[in-house]
């Protein structure tokens, strides 16, 4: 346990942090969207489950492509133009979807995602390391994961409302139109990227470290970043693979249609996804940011498995308790890896920002083995990723220890 509970955001930089806040909620919103136009291609364009998962794939693409070029920017015009440029591309691949939706081309739809994906790395290269920065070392953890808590906010709301338009009563696709959803996003966007261009976000400058013999300290020195970022990437295969395939999962077992699916993914996982950020946050005021991670992986291990043995109500039950313990993962590893890398902050943000690809690697993993075997089998992907975040959490409490 802490000793003492410090502030969560430094006062000089509450109007920034609640700034920021916001476009937690819009990425969430962007990404959660893309769990029901899994489903909605499938049958709308008769395509298996891999080929429905280059939806994902073709997004989180853009994350592995622009990640460093998003930090090389930032790094030389500072955070809000980073900002300003990611809510732009965001805006203008979501407007996309206008043509798209008048030529039915599912490679059109492919590129205007990766345009939107791209736009998000800017956001988030930006955004993530940012926050952690505007207020106590000690609670960055825990400020991240209550910024993050508003990215499940946008997951909430994503699914209903696109549900709700391309899914009729019965399940079946029901003629929605899918630009409709993304040109009232892109619309928002712009109009926030108009807001961003005219605020000023302090920069906040880092001190160059060295060693005991005057040299800087490189970045991959720092061993536990290294490792860090093989976790968020195994995090991130876990994540997107049973987000993308949990209607799937739902409907395979007959349990109910994919527009019920689509709610009970909001209601259900998407909004314990979020209430698992506000708590955590909460709690990493007071507990360890390096303990709280072991806990939580933890539990999705054991989830994960439950579903894998297709216990019926139990395995849905676990299926939804899983969204709660992954709740922290993202923004903690991402603060924990961050810790003391001082001037090499924004670089390193950049090389995190690069692990959405397992967006890329799961889903496509995920649905091969879904079509080789069934979709309950096909949960050893997301498995895998978690065990790896297990691993990662010991280490991390091990140090914490022994300093």
């Amino acid at each position: 346990m802490k000793n003492q509970q410090t502030a969560l955001v430094a006062k000089q930089y509450i109007i920034p942090f609640i700034l920021l806040t916001f476009l937690f909620f819009l990425w969430g919103f962007a990404h959660a969207i893309l769990d029901v136009l899994n489903k909605h291609f499938q049958e709308l364009l008769s395509i298996t489950r891999a080929h429905s998962a280059m939806i994902q794939a073709t997004m989180y693409l853009g994350y592995f492509i622009m990640a460093v070029p998003a930090g090389l920017f930032i790094a030389r015009f500072g955070y809000r133009k980073g900002v300003v440029l990611g809510l732009l591309l965001y805006g203008i691949g979501s407007l996309l979807f206008i043509p798209g939706q008048y030529w039915m081309s599912f490679n059109f739809f492919l590129f205007s995602l990766f345009v939107i994906g791209c736009g998000l790395t800017f956001l988030e290269t930006a955004a993530n390391p940012y926050v952690t920065e505007l207020g106590p070392k000690e609670t960055a953890a825990s400020r991240l994961n209550f910024a993050q808590s508003f990215n499940g906010l946008g997951c909430i709301c994503a699914p209903i409302i696109a549900g709700v338009i391309l899914f009729s009563d019965n399940g079946e696709i029901g003629g929605g139109n899918v630009a409709l959803p993304y040109a009232g996003m892109g619309v928002v966007v712009l109009l926030v990227a108009l807001v961003f261009s005219r605020v000023q976000l302090p920069e906040i400058r880092h001190e160059v470290e060295v060693d005991t013999t005057g040299r800087k300290v490189g970045l991959w020195s720092h061993r536990l970043f290294v490792f860090g970022l093989v976790a968020l990437f195994a995090y991130e295969v876990s994540e997107i693979s049973i987000n993308s395939f949990f209607i799937n999962y739902v409907v395979d077992q007959q349990w109910m249609s994919a527009r019920d699916a689509s709610l009970v993914l909001s209601f259900g996982g998407l909004s314990l996804f979020m209430i698992g950020r506000f708590l955590g946050s909460w709690i990493m005021r007071r507990v360890y940011a390096e303990r709280m991670l072991l806990y939580c992986a933890t539990g999705t291990v054991i989830t994960t498995v439950v579903v894998m043995f297709n216990l019926g109500w139990i395995s849905m039950v676990a299926l939804i308790l899983g969204y709660a313990f992954e709740a922290i993962m993202f923004p903690t590893i991402f603060a924990l890896a961050l810790k003391g890398l001082g001037e090499h902050t924004k670089r390193a943000s950049s090389f995190l920002m690069m692990s959405p690809v397992g967006g890329v690697v799961g889903p496509l993993l995920m649905g091969y083995v879904a079509d080789m075997t069934t979709i309950a089998f096909a949960f050893v992907v997301p498995l895998v990723g978690y065990m790896v975040v297990w691993v990662y959490a010991r280490k991390v409490l091990s140090v914490l220890h022994r300093s």
